[in-house]
């Protein structure tokens, strides 16, 4: 074979393999729980009183996890006021470091429609807004007004190949009225309907819900969030994640139709203060879509989570450290950058324990 021929040969062989293997494309999702802003998380990250705060050692551990996602998604559930007072419990108020750290965290996403979204009134959910704008995130749930609600809302990100289209909701806002002209996305089944009918019209590979929803610190659902997942499937949603609950409920992958779609019911904690049982942690959410682009049809291809503890570490000097732990890395307590105490193993591994079992019969396993 002449060295022209051999060319051409290979020519070929290569042009053949990357029209096969360009006939499909996946992408990495990653959810993960509700990130709070409690009285001694604020304490824990502040290095100069109500004016500089730093909150990347909170998620240094289970960054490289965030990183590693093509799109990673969280529930912000705080208000950025932009100015102190800053706050935990009831009313949340963080300072907007927290912010970019969840943005050097690898973070691409926040939702901001929860019950905590008027915590700082009008100027809260503006500046929320301005911050994760500022540092380059998605950001849904919330808006300035009707006129931006009506331009950017179904969110659609692209990426890659992918067009997602994102919706998401809050039961309500623990009484606090919201002010005109911002608005926050409540549960209300007409406009949900409404809002999942215009987003089938951008034509998304996927529609996703994200919901804060359901009972506090109950393990299983409830029938209300059963009876909603139902409509929205049957409207069009290809996924629904949820939170609130503070614990981890259950994940179902659904046929419907001729699609598999996916329901996690909550993914629990991600970053708190709070102890009450179950509450010290929660699950990472991996979903991977492959995009079949001969048929044009998108698919649910995988999913799989991995649990994660809040440790407080209590310090003989200096102040208290929130982690997020990816439990798996350290359940031998042979990390090369940090030793549990006993007593944080102990409680570690039996959240651990708990976690397991409860998720042994749903739809997704643990990630090994």
């Amino acid at each position: 074979m002449t060295n022209q021929k051999r060319f051409w040969v290979l020519v070929l062989f290569f042009s053949i393999s990357f029209h096969l293997h360009s006939q499909v494309e996946t992408i990495d999702l990653l959810f993960v729980g509700d990130i709070m802003g409690h009285s001694g998380q604020i304490e824990s990250a502040e290095i100069i009183k109500d004016s500089s705060y730093n909150y990347s050692p909170c998620f240094e551990f289970v960054k490289p996890i965030i990183e590693s996602a093509d799109l990673a998604i969280a529930n912000l559930e705080v208000t950025l006021p932009g100015k102190p007072p800053y706050k935990g419990y009831p009313r949340f108020r963080s300072p907007d470091e927290l912010a970019v750290a969840l943005r050097l965290a690898g973070f691409d996403m926040l939702t901001t429609a929860n019950n905590h979204s008027n915590d700082a009134r009008k100027q809260g959910v503006l500046h929320t807004i301005d911050v994760l704008e500022k540092y380059g995130f998605h950001q849904t749930g919330t808006f300035r007004n009707a006129s931006e609600r009506e331009v950017f809302y179904p969110l659609v990100v692209y990426k890659g190949n992918f067009k997602l289209a994102f919706l998401n909701y809050t039961y309500g806002t623990n009484g606090v009225a919201t002010t005109p002209p911002t608005i926050v996305n409540l549960i209300d089944e007409k406009q949900m309907e409404k809002d999942i009918v215009e987003a089938k019209k951008l034509n998304p590979d996927y529609i996703i819900v994200l919901t804060h929803w359901g009972d506090e610190y109950q393990l299983i659902e409830n029938k209300k969030q059963r009876a909603l997942v139902d409509k929205l499937l049957d409207w069009g949603a290809d996924m629904i994640v949820g939170g609130h609950p503070h614990v981890v409920q259950p994940i179902y992958q659904k046929q419907h139709e001729t699609k598999q779609k996916l329901v996690a019911y909550s993914l629990g904690n991600f970053i708190s203060s709070q102890t009450k049982p179950n509450t010290d942690g929660g699950i990472i959410l991996k979903v991977k879509l492959e995009k079949n682009f001969k048929t044009g049809e998108t698919y649910l291809m995988g999913h799989d989570y991995i649990p994660v503890w809040r440790q407080i570490e209590k310090k003989t000097v200096g102040k208290k450290v929130y982690r997020v732990l990816p439990i798996r890395d350290f359940e031998e307590n042979q990390h090369p950058k940090l030793q549990l105490s006993t007593s944080d193993l102990t409680k570690m591994n039996s959240f651990a324990r708990r976690l397991r079992k409860h998720l042994g019969q749903s739809d997704s396993k643990e990630k090994i």
